[in-house]
């Protein structure tokens, strides 16, 4: 790769993953102040946002540890909410055919919603390769450490639940709900894991309530959906 083209990948890079950082920088620190609060420095917050970068699974583990909740449930919870990698990994390897598996490694690290949208919609647009879809995986990246970071220091200054900043974590699922819902079948289907996550709440303790009903949720509207199809029924 030439100089001059390597400039121009870099730049054309950071001028797609610019408006991800931009939404990364207040839930980061959301996030951090959240881990502050529930015990974690701001090592081992950058640590966790090194090693995991899903912020999903990020904000449910450190509420998890709030709670006191076993490392398995916390493991096999977030390990659930993170399945959703494996489809878009998946999406991802059709333009990414033929690449080494090195590439694909730090690659397949920094995938996560926002960069995959917006990588898939470059992709099938045209005039989009591989180094420039690296450059917005690894500038989101960066920004979502430091920004974790950054709200881990300045946990210590603000009071629990001040500008509800406890609610970062609720509101941002039920954004991403929100956008899932496509349909009646989706909402269904979403009021029914909420149903049978309530109803497991109140019989049974510790936090395996929310793995069931997923899977239980999931599985009933893959079974549903098949059958739908295999009778015509759109």
């Amino acid at each position: 790769m030439t100089e001059e083209r390597g400039r121009g990948v870099v730049r054309d890079g950071l001028g797609t993953a610019w408006p991800i950082c931009l939404g990364y920088v207040p839930i980061g620190l959301a996030l951090g102040v959240l881990a502050q609060k529930a015990g974690l420095g701001p090592l081992e917050t950058g640590l966790m946002s090194t090693l995991v970068f899903a912020g999903g699974s990020q904000f449910i583990a450190v509420a998890m540890i709030k709670s006191g909740a076993a490392l398995g449930a916390i493991v096999a919870t977030t390990f659930m909410v993170n399945l959703r990698h494996a489809l878009m990994s998946s999406a991802l390897a059709v333009p990414l055919q033929g690449v080494s598996r090195r590439f694909l490694a730090l690659f397949a690290y920094g995938v996560t919603d926002e960069s995959f949208a917006v990588n898939m919609a470059r992709f099938r647009a045209g005039g989009w390769d591989r180094w420039r879809a690296l450059v917005v995986n690894q500038t989101a990246n960066l920004t979502w450490i430091l920004s974790t970071i950054a709200g881990a220091y300045a946990g210590e200054f603000v009071p629990a639940g001040a500008l509800g900043i406890d609610y970062a974590l609720t509101a941002m699922f039920i954004c991403l709900l929100i956008f899932q819902l496509r349909s009646r079948f989706y909402a269904i289907v979403a009021a029914f894991s909420g149903l049978v996550a309530t109803a497991l709440y109140v019989t049974i303790p510790g936090n395996s309530h929310i793995v069931i009903a997923a899977v239980t949720a999931a599985t009933v509207g893959y079974a549903v959906r098949r059958n739908r199809a295999a009778r015509g029924v759109v």
